[in-house]
């Protein structure tokens, strides 16, 4: 098991992905390598996996974990949206499973100098590579108030976006808003914890989604990789995908639907003209999420919906 973390719906992953020995498999998201190990050992003695991660202290982290599987375990420094230019020259030009797992690993939670998370601090970040892209401290400096209320409402869903929004533009005043403890705390001020139950969740939490998303291109990513790995899959093979927020469940829901049904034709067609066939077809529950015992295991699972879907023959 990956140390220090949890792999969500593990069980579950692996039997919809239904590795056997001989099967190429891509985990585009491989973290720690929890859930990229037990597709290994499930496929032994010959399947391989080729992992991918924007993050290259995760591919440092699980290549010297996973350094016992050898060359089945192929591992590449690349944003899931680049699968279909990396996984062919990697050896993997059609596989017969692909597993999104959208969610941040307790490693970059837990990673100071990423500010991912409120509880570590640390400088505000939150990109997954830091070789690209602007800083989520940067966007907070740059964006006015109607910009930064709307991307609290777009990436967060958040109901207080205009209020955290105006809270952070009076207090770039002063000071940069330049670490996730200040970020936290000035949003714990803005907006206090609820009373119950509902209030174990930290009134940021939406605020950091949001930022991360944005930050990262994540929703621009998925909708990316998700025809990309269509592409890709072979006649039976499986797409999984576990995402942790509406915004993600949704997009994925809906491709899903858009690929079952093939025809993109209006309504008012009385014949399809546009002879697209269908390229999937939904698997086991939509979505299947944690039992009760996983929840209370790994509070992280919390949120998490697994949606599968199998590629149909061409």
């Amino acid at each position: 098991m990956e140390e220090g973390h949890l792999p969500v719906l593990a069980e579950e992953v692996v039997t919809m992905l239904a590795p056997r020995p001989g099967s190429l498999h891509v985990d585009c998201t491989v973290g720690g390598g929890g859930h990229t190990e037990r597709i290994l050992e499930a496929a032994s003695p010959d399947g391989r996996v080729l992992g991918l991660d924007a993050d290259p202290a995760a591919i440092a982290r699980t290549g010297a974990r996973l350094a016992r599987f050898g060359d089945r375990l192929v591992l590449r420094r690349a944003n899931f949206q680049e699968l279909g230019d990396v996984a062919p020259p990697a050896g993997f030009p059609a596989v017969d499973g692909i597993l999104l797992d959208l969610g941040l690993s307790s490693h970059q939670l837990a990673d100071a100098g990423r500010g991912f998370g409120f509880r570590t601090g640390g400088p505000l970040d939150m990109r997954f590579d830091a070789s690209r892209g602007e800083p989520a401290a940067a966007l907070l400096a740059r964006l006015d108030e109607a910009s930064l209320t709307d991307l609290f409402r777009r990436y967060g869903e958040e109901p207080q976006a205009r209020r955290i929004a105006r809270a952070i533009v009076e207090a770039r005043r002063a000071a940069p808003v330049a670490t996730a403890g200040e970020l936290a705390a000035l949003v714990e001020r803005v907006v206090p914890r609820r009373p119950g139950p509902r209030g174990r969740t930290h009134p940021a939490t939406r605020v950091f989604q949001a930022l991360r998303i944005a930050v990262n291109g994540e929703l621009e990513a998925l909708e990316a990789v998700l025809p990309a790995a269509v592409s890709l899959l072979r006649p039976g093979g499986r797409l999984v995908v576990l995402s942790y927020h509406s915004l993600e469940d949704r997009l994925v829901k809906r491709f899903v639907a858009a690929e079952r049904r093939g025809c993109t034709c209006p309504p008012s067609f009385p014949v399809c003209v546009c002879g697209r066939a269908p390229r999937l077809r939904p698997v086991g529950p939509q979505p299947a999420v944690p039992s009760p015992e996983e929840v209370a295991a790994n509070p992280r699972a919390r949120s998490a919906r697994l949606r599968t879907a199998e590629r149909l023959a061409a």
